[in-house]
């Protein structure tokens, strides 16, 4: 069964590229360790598109970003010297601890045209490791364990579900499942975790008493129950969620349980104390001052 129904509303990120914004929601600040959870697109990308489409350099701190694409490619530089292009299917997990800096940029959808389409998902690190050293994995579609069932398909992209495991480093105890369902295609979520939540990327199911989650919408599971969903056509959805590792305060890109850390990072951004992306440190997004 739901306890809530939160559907997205739109932010820009950058000039002409709009999200869907699921988390946080004045209805729900986290799931488990996740704080954010932004639906990317389906945006079309032209050959020669705008580099204003691009994220530029910006900086983290107190969490790992999740960037994981249905379609289109991405490509990640930040300040360990990594370059990295995501393609479908595939995880970038970048841990940010005590600080990073990275961009995203549409250089592949430059070149040849593409239709982004995917999601980024913040997590909040646990205090012990808010301040760890950063890192940056990635991991190929092939390395990540799948399941399926009768009409049902599904990836595990992070952490432990139904006796799975990803190969994905993690702090804490957490789940993030891609699910593809063909219409009439049932599944049945068990309450393995405190806090769980599906986010309908495409398509709609139905609980069985009757109630319909529509493409934008995520529902919040009640804890220990059962709940069975059932897609009433081709639908696309993302299983996630965790233990909760306690109350997190945002600014902009940071995340922590100190409000004196957060605004130690601000001042570090707004002097340009932190490092640039190797390969792309002509340009940064500025400290929001509102």
């Amino acid at each position: 069964m739901l306890d809530k129904i939160i559907s997205r509303r739109t932010s820009e990120i950058a000039e002409g590229f709009e999200v869907g914004r699921i988390l946080p929601s004045r209805h729900q600040r986290m799931v488990g360790p996740f704080i954010f959870l932004d639906h990317m697109g389906p945006l079309d990308v032209e050959v020669g598109a705008s580099l204003d489409l691009d994220v530029k350099p910006h900086p983290h701190i107190g969490l790992s970003t999740v960037t994981y694409l249905f379609s289109g490619a991405i490509t990640h530089r930040d300040s360990l010297g990594v370059e990295q292009e995501i393609q479908p299917g595939e995880v970038n997990w970048m841990v940010a601890g005590r600080g990073i800096t990275h961009s995203e940029r549409m250089e592949y959808g430059r070149r040849q045209g593409m239709t982004l389409h995917g999601l980024q998902a913040w997590v909040a690190l646990p205090t012990e490791f808010e301040e760890v050293e950063p890192a940056f994995h990635h991991f190929a579609r092939e390395e990540l364990p799948g399941f399926q069932s009768d009409g049902m398909v599904a990836k595990l992209i992070a952490g432990a579900f139904e006796g799975f495991r990803s190969p994905v480093p993690i702090h804490s105890p957490l789940f993030y499942v891609h699910m593809e369902m063909e219409p009439d295609a049932s599944y049945q979520v068990n309450s393995e975790y405190s806090e769980q939540a599906v986010y309908i990327v495409s398509g709609q199911v139905e609980l069985v008493d009757g109630t319909k989650l529509d493409a934008g919408q995520m529902g919040i599971l009640k804890q220990k129950s059962l709940t069975s969903l059932h897609a009433t056509q081709k639908t696309t959805l993302v299983l996630f969620g965790g233990e909760p590792v306690g109350e997190r305060f945002i600014h902009w890109n940071f995340v922590s349980s100190s409000k004196e850390r957060l605004e130690k990072a601000k001042d570090d951004w707004r002097h340009q104390r932190m490092k640039l992306p190797d390969g792309d440190d002509q340009a940064y997004v500025p400290l929001p001052e509102r």
